[in-house]
Order: C-alpha cells, then sequence, then structure tokens
C-alpha cells in the first residue's frame, strides 16, 4: 500500500478535534523504550486547522505502534477558541504573544481579563507544554504546523541554531533562516530559547486538501528524524518523503532580509498572484496602503504574502544561501569565533549576556551583517542610536534538562 492510497478523504470541514475550547491535549503516545520527546502543535492560529486534521489522521497508527516507539509523541491543539470560531484569532494574535511579560500574566490566570481570549489560552497551553517537558528524559523537539494565505510550496522555518538546522535537513524542503528572528513573540521562538530543537512547518493554502496531505507526511518524517521511530517502523517512509519533495520543490536554504510590518490602520493591500518564493526584481510593486505604492527594495524572492484581513505581516523578502556559507558559518560557531566578536572596533559584547552585541554603526559601518549572521547573530533591533544583535542560546547543545 502506498502513501497516497492511505490518505483519508478528510476535508477542511470542522471536526470535533477542533471544536473544544480548552481542550488542547489531542493525544499523547508513550513508547515501551526510552527516547526524546516530539510535541507537535497545529491551529496556532484558528484559520489553520490542516495541522490538527493530519494530527488526527496520524493519531490511531502511532498508537498500533507504541510498541517501537522510543519516548513520547505528543499532539496538541493552539488556539481552540478560534478555531471553533474559524478565524486566525479570537482578541489577538497567539503566536506574538509568547513573551516574557505575556506568559506571566497568562500563568497568573489571564491578569483578571477573562475577555482576552488568548491569555486565556496561553495559560492552558503552558499547562499541557509544562505537564510534557517536566517528564521528558531525553531531547525535547517542538514541531509548529502553519498553513499560508496565499499558494506556494511548503517549507520549513528554524531558528538559527545548529541543532536546528541539523534537524530541519532531514526534510527533502526549503529551509527559510531568519523568518522567527524577524517577529516578536512567537511561540516557537519562545521554546526554542528554553533548549528544545524547534522547526515550522507551512504546507501549503489554509483552505487546500493538500496542505493536510504535507501536514501528515512532515509527521511521519519527524517521528524518523528524531529519533522515535526507527526507519522500519514506517512503512510509509519513502511515500512521504517523495510527497513533500514533489510538493516542495527539493531542498535548498533561503535567507530572509526584510520583513515588511503593517498596522490595520495602514489600509496595506497586497496586489494579486503573488505566490512564495515567486522571484521579485527591485523596484516591483508587490502591494499598495494608504501612503500609495509598496515597491521591493531589494531583488530577491517574496514570501508568505498577505492575502488575509487579519495579519501584521504584508509579505517578507529573502534570497538563496549558497552552501558554502553554510558550512563556514558551522565551522566558525564550533571554533566559538563568537566570544571573540566583541573585540571588533564599535562592537561591545551586553554586560549582562554574551548573546547581546551592542554596535555602535559610526564606528563599526564597514562591517557587513553578513558576519553577524554567519556566527548566528540575526536578530536586530535599534536601541536609541546603537544597533543590538543577537543569538539564541542553546546553539551546539542543549540544556542537561529542559524547565518550561
Amino acid at each position: 500500500m502506498n502513501f497516497a492510497s492511505m490518505i483519508s478523504t478528510t476535508t477542511l470541514e470542522p471536526a470535533r478535534q477542533l471544536a473544544k475550547p480548552g481542550a488542547h491535549l489531542i493525544a499523547s503516545v508513550r513508547g515501551s523504550l526510552p527516547g526524546p520527546t516530539l510535541l507537535i502543535l497545529g491551529g496556532i492560529h484558528g484559520n489553520e486547522p490542516a495541522g490538527v486534521l493530519a494530527a488526527d489522521r496520524v493519531l490511531l497508527r502511532i498508537q498500533e505502534r507504541s510498541a517501537d516507539l522510543r519516548g513520547e509523541v505528543v499532539l496538541l491543539r493552539g488556539n481552540t477558541r478560534a478555531l471553533e470560531r474559524k478565524v486566525r484569532y479570537v482578541d489577538a494574535d497567539l503566536n506574538r504573544q509568547w513573551t516574557a511579560d505575556n506568559v506571566r500574566i497568562g500563568e497568573s490566570g489571564n491578569g483578571g481579563r477573562p475577555e482576552m481570549s488568548e491569555l486565556l489560552e496561553q495559560g492552558e497551553l503552558l499547562v499541557a507544554l509544562r505537564e510534557v517537558v517536566s517528564r521528558a528524559r531525553g531531547d525535547v523537539y517542538f514541531v509548529d504546523l502553519h498553513t499560508t494565505s496565499a499558494p506556494g510550496k511548503p517549507f520549513v522555518t528554524v531558528g538559527d541554531t545548529l541543532r536546528n538546522r541539523r534537524f530541519a535537513l532531514s526534510f527533502p524542503l526549503t529551509i527559510v533562516l531568519g523568518l522567527e528572528e524577524q517577529i516578536n513573540g512567537t511561540l516557537l521562538e519562545y521554546i526554542n530559547n528554553l533548549g528544545a530543537i524547534t522547526m515550522g512547518f507551512e504546507a501549503g493554502q489554509h483552505e487546500a486538501i493538500s496542505s493536510v496531505d504535507h501536514h501528515e507526511a512532515l509527521i511521519w518524517n519527524a517521528t524518523v528524524a528524531t529519533g522515535n521511530f526507527l526507519r522500519d517502523d514506517v512503512a510509509e517512509l519513502d511515500d512521504c518523503r517523495s510527497l513533500l519533495k514533489r510538493a516542495g520543490g527539493g531542498r535548498r536554504v533561503v535567507e530572509v532580509r526584510h520583513r515588511h510590518a503593517i498596522r490595520p490602520e495602514d489600509g496595506f493591500q497586497m496586489e494579486p498572484g503573488f505566490r512564495n518564493f515567486q522571484p521579485v526584481r527591485r523596484g516591483q510593486v508587490l502591494a499598495k496602503d494608504r501612503r500609495g505604492k509598496i515597491t521591493a527594495r531589494e531583488t530577491g524572492l517574496i514570501l508568505l504574502p498577505l492575502y488575509q484581513k487579519l495579519g501584521d505581516d504584508g509579505f517578507f523578502l529573502g534570497r538563496e544561501v549558497k552552501q558554502f556559507w553554510l558550512s563556514l558559518s558551522a565551522v566558525f560557531r564550533k571554533l566559538k569565533v563568537g566570544h571573540y566578536i566583541h573585540l571588533l572596533p564599535g562592537v561591545r559584547r551586553h554586560p549582562l549576556n554574551e548573546n547581546f552585541l551592542i554596535i555602535n554603526t559610526r564606528i563599526a559601518r564597514i562591517l557587513p551583517l553578513q558576519i553577524f549572521h554567519l556566527l548566528g547573530f540575526r536578530r536586530r533591533r535599534w536601541i536609541d542610536k546603537h544597533l543590538v544583535v543577537s543569538r539564541r542560546s542553546h546553539d551546539l547543545a542543549g540544556p542537561t534538562k529542559l524547565v518550561l
């Protein structure tokens, strides 16, 4: 039996798994042997139910193979109240709420504001995640399943650590670096910074049945990439990989270089017809808002063009990265060159955190940002007149024990 014949006729109509507010745990399957913990979450945006439907598809087969399972596989729903309403979010984007302040409010019982649906969701998710992480006895992997408003090839996104890169290279898909570093408050970033190995997956358009198929194929691939199952335990693995390779066009690495952020009052409207990874040229009109036309600031590839009402990311621009630079980056990081970059003129280490650098651009203006990218310093923020760049913790190795 090939993978195509295993795919159910599931549509994107509401299912019982989508409409249980507060019920974030779909299932937890523990193996008879020790091993890693694989957390898979779908539907952190309520208008993206494909990941939850795919988790429901694979559950029974994972349970039937629990004798061969190593460690634990946990399937979770994200924004349950938004899933029930089939909207991206109710009050605020749940995938922008994972800052330290918001987590504290969520843990304290919604901060006395019961009208904030996503703070309630966050508190519930923290309880579910903490229960799983507390019993983990090996590496913790977290995969966040998404879909997009625009059609296009499926791809994966990772925070730029070598541990995340190694995991992402297990999939025959385009890998996007630097996307998470452009956005504040994502669940992927929060869990990654605690020491887990993380990856996001964009499976295709929200309403496409193929998006559920892609999510299902990725889940099976992930169970082998983590070591929860051996390759021989997953008979459908070759068909899953073939499906992902055909849909995604094979493996390459793309670096995000620009995010066009938007606000509701901007009146942002994407020009029609753009698809993920479509080439665009500098000066090409991509969208418009109340100020006029919005053009591409450089030649490259467009990612995640916005064709839905809710959202604060209009589009992203990226470009392909050659394998040479990825290999050089890995060598530099293993040699811990980043520990010495503060010796360059105009660069100093943050006094409280070695993963942050403060750059005086008047002195260090000759240093291209690619130098910092090679060493993992991808997140950029301006504080006063100084550029602050930061990298993620746990680049080469995880913590002894992950604590939520």
